[in-house]
């Protein structure tokens, strides 16, 4: 079997502002605990909210539309929210490569309703086989063989107004929004 090119997901994403914001954050974090991992940079930051899957050559065209037709109603029905992120901490499930992250106590209620929703939408429109047992909101900084344990940071707010239709190319650092779903309920 191929190995996957590209990957498809729904996401969130900070504002340009927030976003470079949380880069100075990352930054800072690498230079007070001797982190080497590269950041993701602020065109790349985001809050995945379900991966509809790997592909090797391409996403499929009946992929791309099912996941939009089961995504669009969740995005009319949903209405815009405030997101917080205020604990930076490492995702220690391995050894290396850990993926260090921001996280938030009260301010992701609304990303957990939305990819609940998203998730009920993408299970009855046959995508996913079964849900998710455990979803953490997070945005990813960047990846690091240093744990860090988490820690409190000044929170870090932005308004998510749309769901992205991501596609990432593979091993080449980059993202290409597919489509923009706005939130409108």
């Amino acid at each position: 079997m191929p190995a996957p090119t590209e990957r498809l997901f729904f996401a969130v994403r900070p504002d340009a502002r927030t976003a470079l914001r949380i880069e100075a954050l990352a930054q800072a974090l690498c230079r007070e605990h001797g982190l080497r991992g590269k950041s993701l940079g602020p065109e790349r930051f985001h809050v995945t909210l379900h991966l509809i899957g790997d592909f090797p050559g391409g996403v499929p065209a009946d992929v791309l539309a099912s996941a939009l037709d089961a995504a669009r109603p969740v995005a009319e029905q949903a209405s815009p929210f405030h997101v917080s992120l205020d604990t930076v901490a490492s995702f220690t499930r391995k050894r290396r490569n850990m993926p260090l992250v921001l996280l938030g106590h009260d301010g992701v209620e609304w990303l957990s309703a939305l990819q609940r929703d998203l998730l009920g939408a993408l299970v009855a429109a046959g995508m996913v086989d079964r849900p998710e047992p455990h979803f953490v909101p997070h945005l990813t900084l960047l990846y690091d063989d240093t744990p860090l344990s988490p820690r409190p940071v000044d929170a870090i707010p932005w308004r998510a107004h749309e769901l992205l239709l991501v596609r990432s190319l593979l091993g080449r650092s980059r993202h290409e929004v597919l489509a923009h779903l706005p939130l409108a309920g």
